[in-house]
């Protein structure tokens, strides 16, 4: 098992903070694990509700009853099951002497994000928890974890192979079973078969009307399709960050599947000499690094973007840090050039620095390519001064 110390450090943090925590993630991300840690180092008593599991349900006959006298850490996992017990929790939050804290879990469900956003304002702080990352293993694991993707069942697979049939397994339960049970109802090999299309459109900038003639529906549909995987965590979108130039900048989102293990299972790729075979596999880097340099940074995804012109200069991604416009650009080679693609951004974005984001290892030392731009292995992204 991984100790996640990192999200176990912040969790601890809100809940010293807030009454109720709402923990969010898809399915099988960790968050049920990360909870019994939690608990484990909790100082004082601990209590767990899993309200999928047929007991704890008719433990929870009264919500009321049983909740209200509970003191110390109340853990209520999949609580989008049970909607009714939000207005419970606001009163029980609201109690002057908060006897209890409470972490809810939940899998990303349209109905959490309403139902506390309603109930809970002001009493609830979000947590999302992804998938591992290169901050929680091993320096020489870079190249496990993108193949594999972040899920902790399918990245601690015994081999290749049963990392394979677990990720196949799981897109199979997510579109039968987990949509259906968060009130989602689709046709599954529709929804596949626009998954696995979105995951051919990965790095790309978004175009529904595309995707809508290729799946035969409208445009509408196809961005609902998007926003549903989006929502579930499946999916996120990298908004474009536009200046006064005058010039024809590129305004439309770009498009990234969250796992890069799932994305390779929905092309198709088996191992890693396919994926560096395959056309996706510079996207696929891209959309990894991307999400371990946004993770590092601390920045939420209202503070990062990407700026591409019509013309050609582009830059992969600008994050707003302490006042200070950092711009990364994501390269699949150990040896980087600077471009002149980069000193446009540069110049354009006004930027204070920009790191050229390559593979490498952990022991390497970035470098500099040229005055105000600097090489950084995607391994030793820890070596990245934030201050």
């Amino acid at each position: 098992m991984i100790q996640r110390e990192y999200h176990l450090k912040h969790i601890a943090q809100a809940l010293g903070q807030f009454p109720v925590v709402a923990l969010l993630g898809t399915r099988q991300v960790g968050k049920t694990t990360l909870a019994r840690q939690l608990a484990a180092q909790w100082g004082g008593p601990t209590h767990h509700f899993d309200l999928e599991d047929p007991d704890d349900q008719a433990r929870l006959s009264d919500p009321a009853f049983v909740l209200r006298p509970l003191t110390g850490l109340v853990v209520l996992d999949e609580i989008q099951t049970q909607p009714q017990l939000f207005a419970l929790l606001r009163v029980l939050a609201d109690r002057p002497d908060a006897p209890a804290r409470f972490l809810i879990l939940g899998s990303a469900a349209p109905e959490l994000l309403r139902n506390t956003s309603e109930s809970l304002a002001g009493r609830v702080t979000f947590y999302e928890l992804d998938g591992l990352g290169l901050n929680e293993l091993p320096a020489d694991q870079l190249d496990t974890l993108w193949l594999r993707g972040g899920f902790p069942r399918a990245f601690l697979a015994e081999d290749l192979t049963t990392s394979r049939a677990w990720r196949e397994a799981f897109i199979r339960t997510y579109l039968e079973r987990d949509l259906p049970q968060l009130g989602i109802n689709l046709p599954a090999l529709t929804l596949r078969r626009f998954w696995t299309m979105l995951g051919h459109y990965h790095a790309q900038t978004w175009n529904g009307s595309e995707l809508a003639r290729a799946l035969g529906v409208s445009d509408k549909t196809v961005s609902r399709y998007l926003d549903i995987l989006e929502g579930t965590f499946m999916t996120w979108r990298l908004r474009p960050w536009h200046t006064n130039l005058g010039k024809r900048e590129v305004k439309a989102p770009k498009v990234y599947l969250s796992d890069t293990g799932l994305l390779h299972s929905l092309l198709g790729i088996a191992g890693h000499q396919d994926l560096l075979a395959h056309p996706k596999c510079g996207a696929s880097w891209e959309g990894f690094a991307l999400h371990e340099i946004i993770r590092h940074t601390g920045a939420s995804r209202d503070e990062v973007y990407f700026w591409s012109l019509h013309s050609g200069a582009e830059l992969d991604l600008m994050t707003l840090h302490n006042a200070k416009r950092l711009g990364f650009e994501v390269k699949l080679t150990r040896s980087p050039k600077l471009t002149p693609s980069m000193r446009a951004a540069q110049t354009a974005l006004q930027l204070d620095h920009l790191y050229v984001v390559c593979h490498g290892n952990a022991a390497d030392p970035p470098w500099p390519l040229a005055e105000g731009v600097t090489a950084l292995p995607l391994p030793a992204l820890h070596r990245l001064a934030l201050a």
